[in-house]
């Protein structure tokens, strides 16, 4: 294998594979990054087992990549990128000697690497289902950033710790929750899907995939297996496994309706919370208490050894009923931050009710938050 490659190409294609490096080192072979010199193009993949990644440079243009003798070699994942990253050089040469010695030169630097050979890397399919379903990388990632958040850290119930996917015809419902609070997304997709799938995505790996994804307005085709899925667009693949179980039936959580709706300025409200958890701990769970008296919201939080704060703002109500009732300040920060409208509108069902965050500027979008028993 030999050939002459503009760095920045390369660059590029080892950042996104090297997101599937295997840390844990269980499998050697998994530490490194596969490269398949054929056909005039260059795959490289990377895996650790949970996720593989795969990515493709062709040579259209031999200005900025050049084969001279096409092969197939496994290059250590951690040094090939920190060498192509810090070569000062516009282009780098990548040559196999000796079946498994790799030799890295520009005009004034050689690096001299052990290879392992490509035989002993685990079978990668990434094959393609003959239906899929289609999503923008905008629409993607807006889901992700929106209702991976309130996924479960503990493994204990994995399944809490993905995203359930739910597609019905063109119906794509998103849900995410770690039991104290809510994240759901719903979506029309521009095609309908021939089936119906219920899923659930672990949310590490989909964050991971969303980090390499490129124009907004690329497609994004999602092609679901039992036990995995693989996303396809351009020139790359990014396949995950799925995670087993049954995903909690979260409309039983979302209440019909609501006694008291409270409109407040987004940013307004974020920062007053902001500004109130200062005097909250970590061992009280930063819990802050909200009271509704006429249009003015109470917002308030003390602590035994700290003290306490007390912020005043005016809202818009649906009616003249109050509430009082206390959340913790971290969830509900987390809550609003997903929202990108100007306003949005807090619906109050009861004291020791869940709490719902929606916005009339975007109705895609719902967040509920588990209220906190203070006395």
């Amino acid at each position: 294998m030999k050939f002459t490659i503009k760095k920045e190409l390369l660059l590029e294609a080892l950042s996104k594979v090297s997101k599937a490096i295997s840390t844990k080192n269980l499998i050697p072979v998994l530490a490194g990054v596969k490269f398949e010199l054929k056909k005039k193009k260059l795959t490289l993949t990377a895996s650790d087992n949970d996720i593989t990644i795969q990515t493709t440079i062709d040579s259209d243009n031999e200005e900025n990549f050049k084969i001279e003798n096409e092969g197939s070699i496994i290059i250590q994942g951690k040094y090939i990128l920190d060498i192509v990253r810090k070569l000062p050089d516009d282009f780098i040469n990548i040559e196999v000697i000796d079946e498994l010695k790799i030799l890295i030169y520009t005009e004034n630097s050689e690096f001299n690497l052990n290879g392992i050979s490509e035989s002993e890397y685990p079978n990668v399919g990434l094959e393609e289902s003959k239906k899929k379903v289609d999503i923008k990388v905008g629409t993607l990632k807006s889901i992700v950033y929106q209702t991976a958040f309130a996924s479960s850290n503990e493994e204990s119930k994995p399944v809490l710790t993905g995203i359930n996917f739910n597609i019905a015809g063109d119906i794509l419902e998103c849900n995410s929750t770690d039991s104290y609070r809510l994240a759901r997304k719903v979506i029309k997709l521009d095609k309908s899907s021939e089936e119906n799938y219920n899923i659930v995505i672990p949310s590490h790996n989909i964050l991971e995939f969303t980090k390499i994804l490129g124009d907004d307005e690329e497609i994004v085709e999602l092609h679901i297996f039992s036990n995995k899925i693989l996303f396809k667009t351009g020139n790359l693949k990014f396949e995950s496994r799925l995670i087993n179980g049954t995903y909690p039936n979260t409309s039983n959580l979302l209440p019909d309706d609501s006694f008291l709706v409270v409109s407040t300025n987004l940013n307004a409200f974020y920062n007053v919370i902001d500004r109130v958890s200062i005097l909250t701990s970590d061992k009280e769970k930063n819990i802050v208490t909200l009271e509704t008296q006429g249009n003015t919201l109470i917002l308030k939080s003390s602590s035994v050894e700290i003290g306490r704060v007390e912020e005043k703002m005016t809202v818009n109500k649906s009616n003249n009923e109050d509430i009082k009732i206390s959340f913790s300040a971290k969830y509900m920060m987390e809550a609003l931050k997903s929202f990108s409208t100007e306003t949005v509108d807090l619906h109050f069902v009861g004291e020791i009710k869940p709490i719902l965050i929606k916005s009339s500027e975007d109705e895609s979008l719902t967040q509920l938050v588990l209220p906190i028993r203070t006395y």
